[in-house]
């Protein structure tokens, strides 16, 4: 997930010599930072902004950190307005205080639901600095699967064709290599019990995606629950068609912003069922959210044994979605984050 250092010297040049009005700095073009400035590049369709991956030299009139990471390690960025996208709190986090003794410095801190906004302002963030502006998501790319693309899917995957299909899509162990020490903010181990328990009533099949999910692979393992892990996949288009074999989707993090996995979820037609965590409790119906494992496994259990519950939980949630497509939330960005700020020589 490093950058090469060819990357770092392009990065560099356009920072230095490609000035634009935003520049929008991420941690990897690769990883959800980088998917979310992509989205908002590409819907406001300006020539204005520019995404880097250096937090260096930036000369743009507005710089917007895409995480803690580029905002605490940036230097040099000469700008008059600068805006910080915080998506979720860690109280234990020790890059916290830093972030808060330089406040002073950001116009605007951005975060995605009302949890995080609510936790920033606890921990000492000026409430008037926080913009609440949701994810988005692309509803061109996620959409339901008819029952034939679903059956192919899952024939090309090796999937039994009887099994529910339960899907997890995230990163939720330590590091970049094999994840076997649970990061569980991300709730791996909530995962792996409730999968047990739905595995008691039904035939299941986990579907994974990401990076560093050692962990989850061997507790499934011990338990001979039958999986199959994809790795991380860089195109979003890609995870997209992995959506459409699922069943339904579980979110098990103690700890959110997002996530992402909410809204592609919903577009592509999954029905899910979530933790009370970041945009899930400002979006999800009640029914949907959970307090613990045994709580997601018991709803889960419901849904796959309720047809008509689970058709008005698909309608539910693409009707939903229909308010978070990134043509709407890329234009909040604009107006409510960028607005007024005019081009300007160094």
């Amino acid at each position: 997930m490093r950058l090469s250092i060819l990357e770092k010297i392009l990065d560099l040049l356009g920072n230095l010599f490609f000035k634009k009005r935003i520049c929008y700095l991420v941690e990897n073009r690769t990883w959800v930072t980088g998917w979310i400035g992509f989205q908002v590049k590409k819907e406001l369709a300006s020539s204005d902004l520019r995404l880097s991956t250096t937090p260096f030299l930036v000369r743009s009139p507005v710089v917007h950190f895409g995480s803690v990471n580029t905002f605490l390690s940036s230097k040099m960025v000469f700008s008059k307005k600068k805006i910080l996208t915080w998506f979720h709190f860690v109280p234990e986090d020790e890059r916290n205080k830093q972030v808060l003794e330089k406040q002073t410095s950001l116009k605007f801190i951005h975060t995605a639901c009302q949890k995080s906004r609510k936790d920033l302002i606890e921990f000492g963030i000026f409430p008037e600095k926080i913009k609440v502006i949701p994810l988005g998501v692309n509803l061109s790319l996620f959409k339901p699967a008819g029952e034939k693309e679903k059956r192919e899917l899952r024939k090309k995957l090796n999937i039994p064709g009887k099994s529910i299909v339960l899907g997890s899509f995230q990163k939720d162990g330590e590091g970049w290599g094999e994840g076997n020490t649970p990061k569980l903010i991300k709730g791996p181990d909530v995962f792996v019990k409730a999968v047990e328990k739905i595995a008691k009533e039904l035939s299941v099949f986990v579907l994974l995606i990401g990076p560093a999910r050692g962990y989850v692979k061997k507790e499934l393992e011990k338990r001979k629950i039958p999986f199959l892990h994809l790795g991380f996949l860089e195109e979003m288009k890609d995870v997209a068609q992995y959506y459409r074999v699922l069943d339904l989707y579980l979110v098990s993090s103690r700890i959110e912003g997002g996530p992402k996995a909410i809204l592609e979820s919903l577009a592509s037609g999954v029905p899910i069922i979530s933790t009370k965590v970041g945009m899930a409790i400002d979006i999800l119906r009640q029914d949907l959210l959970a307090d613990n494992a045994l709580e997601l496994a018991e709803k889960a259990v419901h849904i796959m044994k309720n047809q008509e519950l689970r058709r008005d939980i698909i309608r539910f949630g693409l009707e939903k979605v229909k308010d978070y497509s990134w043509d709407k939330i890329a234009k909040r960005y604009s107006k409510e984050l960028y607005e007024n700020t005019h081009s300007f020589s160094l």
